[in-house]
């Protein structure tokens, strides 16, 4: 659990930095961050998808891609499910009592949003599994700078709602690291690629949130992660019934 805690202690530790640096801050510079961390945060969302998606054959050098169906799917059968479920407007009613009750503002979409972007990736699964076997944390190491960094610029532009998502990362990785042994053997090849490029692509939905054009309701998108699993779990059924 060292990696887990030290990742966690940075989102904190950066949340804490980039409050202290947004009251010092005017309106126009804020707005300017904020899109910014718009821009950035989809720039992440994108980069992961195409690296799960694309491949380089090295014998000519051609490009293929693979996923897209599974992604739409993923995305759509995932949107339906948290529709009906209303996790947005399930989490927003929480935020919006935490936000009455710290008198803080934009918790809930700065909470959301921090607790997708760091935890959406390969490195947060494959840190946490190497910390659970007891084969270093450099992985976690990593991210805790790049999650420190990211916690500034968040906290700066959506409040005390970010350094709160430090507790997602808690629960979130210490399970995965607790679980290592399971999910070292689950969590492997195509599906890990298949769980990251639906993360990334509800962490590029983030990105165009900041923006303000659209509103997507990226809570809503969670539930897409639980396609590639179920998929994965029907691929050996359809061979039986063959």
């Amino acid at each position: 659990m060292t990696g887990t805690i030290i990742n966690t202690l940075a989102v904190v530790a950066g949340g804490i930095i980039g409050l202290c640096i947004k009251k010092g801050l005017p309106d126009r510079i804020n707005q300017a961050v904020t899109y910014m961390l718009g821009l950035s945060t989809g720039i992440i969302g994108l980069n992961g998808i195409l690296s799960t998606m694309l491949a380089v054959d090295t014998a000519t050098g051609r490009v293929s891609s693979s996923g897209e169906l599974l992604l739409l799917g993923s995305l759509a059968l995932g949107t339906l499910a948290g529709e009906l479920l209303h996790i947005e407007e399930r989490l927003d009613g929480a935020g919006a009592a935490i936000e009455r009750k710290l008198k803080a503002g934009n918790f809930s979409k700065g909470f959301i949003s921090a607790s997708v972007l760091f935890c959406a990736g390969a490195m947060t699964i494959m840190g946490s599994i190497q910390d659970g076997l007891g084969q270093g944390y450099t992985i976690l190491l990593t991210k805790s700078s790049l999650d420190f960094i990211a916690a500034i610029i968040l906290a700066s532009g959506l409040g005390i709602g970010v350094p709160c998502s430090a507790l997602t990362v808690l629960v979130y990785q210490g399970a995965l690291t607790l679980l290592a042994g399971t999910l070292r053997e689950v969590l492997a090849g195509a599906l890990l690629d298949q769980l990251c490029m639906v993360g990334y692509a509800i962490v590029l939905c983030i990105g165009i949130n900041f923006f303000g054009v659209v509103k997507i309701k990226t809570a809503n998108l969670l539930p897409a992660l639980a396609v590639p699993v179920l998929y994965n779990l029907l691929i050996p059924l359809k061979t039986l019934w063959i």
